[in-house]
């Protein structure tokens, strides 16, 4: 069972179909639904330009997979992970129970909202549109962002001819990530400890920020983005470590995760499917050496 048809978990499913295995491809949306928000590539071999375009060539992988009988799609949302002696339980959102040798979780992240940050205080019905889904022609009048996570330099780079500029509020925890585009004239960085946000009279929004030496200002702007990053999205039964992601050596013996959902430091399309690729070799090799152990 892969759970996830993103890069990690398609990379799965190619890698038992070689092997002669049977792989149950169990996702929620579409096959590399995340991909669709990257505007650029590049360190991705195989030149792609855009994720789309390798969501699209996923899509098409699965699909030939299908035809040889190697492969099934589920169409589902699954909400927990069980290993076992003898198998690996996987629990789905309508009910339904999933039962096969092993599983392999490749869930991947979901996106941070401004709620779920301690240094920023928003109203509870506040909306602020992703970063890497917005075009630069739809940004007008002062353009702020909140944080500094990397998809900004995705961002400059899928839109080398974009002139706005983006003022970027940019907590301690972000601060290491904004060497790669120091040296856009694009970006202003805005060192921040915290911000609190509210709507402003005339339109837009009124940011309270204190800077990380104390000191208080406020701005008024037109545009506010969303940038903060992701977080694990684990299911229930996994191992978590303190930060919320899954490393793969603490999880049981069936149980194999593979992807962004790993760690933080190893969220590149690459390394996620070349984890999901030893996922499945691990298991086999783990039964063929073992013969019919325990593990089978």
């Amino acid at each position: 069972m892969v759970v996830g048809a993103g890069p990690a978990g398609v990379a799965a499913a190619m890698m038992a179909a070689s092997l002669k295995l049977h792989a149950l491809v169990i996702e929620a949306e579409q096959v590399g639904s995340k991909l669709h928000m990257i505007g650029a590539l590049e360190n991705v071999p195989g030149g792609w330009t855009a994720g789309p375009q390798l969501a699209e060539a996923l899509r098409l992988d699965l699909m030939r997979l299908q035809e040889t009988g190697r492969c099934s799609v589920v169409q589902a949302h699954a909400v927990s992970v069980h290993g076992h002696d003898d198998r690996a339980e996987l629990a789905l959102s309508d009910g339904r129970l999933l039962i096969g040798r092993t599983a392999v979780v490749a869930t991947g992240v979901a996106s941070l909202t401004p709620a779920d940050m301690a240094w920023v205080t928003v109203p509870p019905d506040l909306v602020a549109p992703p970063l890497w889904r917005t075009a630069p022609e739809n940004l007008s009048g002062y353009t702020y962002v909140l944080g500094a996570d990397r998809p900004l330099g995705t961002w400059l780079r899928a839109h080398p001819n974009a002139t706005k500029m983006l003022h970027v509020l940019c907590p301690p925890a972000d601060q290491y990530k904004t060497a790669e585009v120091a040296d856009d004239e694009r970006v202003r960085i805005v060192p921040v400890s915290h911000v609190a946000v509210q709507p402003d009279r005339g339109g837009g929004w009124r940011l309270d920020v204190t800077d990380q030496a104390g000191a208080q200002k406020t701005y008024v702007v037109n545009t506010l983005l969303n940038n903060l990053g992701a977080k694990p999205a684990a299911l229930e039964g996994l191992v978590e470590g303190p930060d919320g992601y899954c490393p793969p050596g603490r999880q049981h013996p069936r149980i194999h995760v593979a992807g962004d959902l790993r760690a933080s430091r190893y969220q590149r399309i690459v390394t996620a499917q070349g984890s999901g690729a030893e996922a499945v070799l691990a298991y086999y090799y783990d039964t063929t050496l073992s013969g019919a152990g325990s593990r089978r």
